[in-house]
């Protein structure tokens, strides 16, 4: 027993000393670094900077990503939905193929594909020209904060909907044949059977996807440069141009807490619902 135990130790030593190296680090050095000057005088500028600067920016954020959530919880339950529920065995079939290929592409070339699809003389303008829906006058570019919505959307969709469909294909089915039997259609069983059930698969999909979507500077710096912007390119520009560290970490700080109060909440939420049991 003792042997054993001591090589457990010994393998799970490297993964510690690198989550303490490159998360639990920086992330202590960060958090001191929002209440510190660069002389390292304890200080609440930084916040008082951050806010003048860039409240607009914190909501644009808060904004985004929450209509992005919001398309992705939607978009998920349809695909969710369809792979249950479906009765084609093709279109499933081709659906439950195709929808899981943005997994496999990092967000800087999610964010480059965009920028070729969305801009005004890009794929989607060019084809809706084509087939004569719109002219070339009246294209416009989708560079702007519906891009970053778009980007979003697309990437993380198909990992939350492979979270819910995996939940509602190992539900009860007789539930379901029940209901069909009752005579339900399939959009009512999904919302009042379907969706209830997955309703915790849903939610922990969607705080990680707010969480990754929090992170990501690739995308925002590439669709738009138009102000406002997302934290992360405003963190990055305030070290790379203006060597500001300490309202950079503000910044952070504040991420910490919108990524912080999300998790909270589903905490929450899930022991309610586990004391309610």
């Amino acid at each position: 027993m003792g042997p054993s135990r001591n090589v457990s130790i010994l393998l799970i030593v490297p993964a510690l000393l690198v989550v303490a190296v490159l998360f639990v680090y920086p992330l202590g050095f960060s958090l001191v670094g929002a209440f510190q000057d660069k002389q390292s005088a304890w200080t609440l500028a930084n916040f008082g900077r951050a806010w003048e600067l860039y409240r607009l920016d914190t909501a644009f954020t808060l904004v985004i990503i929450f209509v992005s959530c919001l398309l992705i919880a939607l978009f998920s339950i349809a695909i969710g939905g369809y792979l249950t529920l479906g009765e084609s065995r093709v279109a499933k079939a081709i659906l439950g193929f195709v929808y899981r290929w943005p997994l496999f592409i990092p967000f800087i070339v999610a964010a480059q594909c965009m920028r070729t699809f969305l801009a005004r003389n890009g794929t989607m303008n060019m084809t809706l020209v084509y087939f004569g829906i719109i002219d070339l006058e009246s294209a416009q570019s989708f560079l702007d904060w519906r891009g970053i919505v778009l980007t979003f959307v697309w990437k993380q969709t198909p990992f939350v909907a492979l979270m819910v469909a995996g939940a509602m294909g190992g539900l009860d089915r007789s539930t379901i044949e029940a209901a069909r039997n009752l005579g339900a259609s399939r959009l009512r069983i999904l919302v009042e059977i379907l969706v209830p059930q997955v309703s915790r698969t849903l939610a922990v999909g969607l705080v990680l996807s707010f969480v990754t979507m929090m992170s990501v500077l690739s995308v925002p710096l590439m669709l738009s440069g138009q102000s406002p912007s997302m934290l992360t390119v405003n963190m990055a520009w305030r070290i790379n141009s203006v060597g500001d560290y300490g309202t950079a970490n503000a910044l952070g700080f504040v991420s910490y807490l919108m990524t912080g109060f999300a998790a909270w909440f589903y905490l929450r939420h899930g022991l309610r619902e586990k004391g309610a049991q």
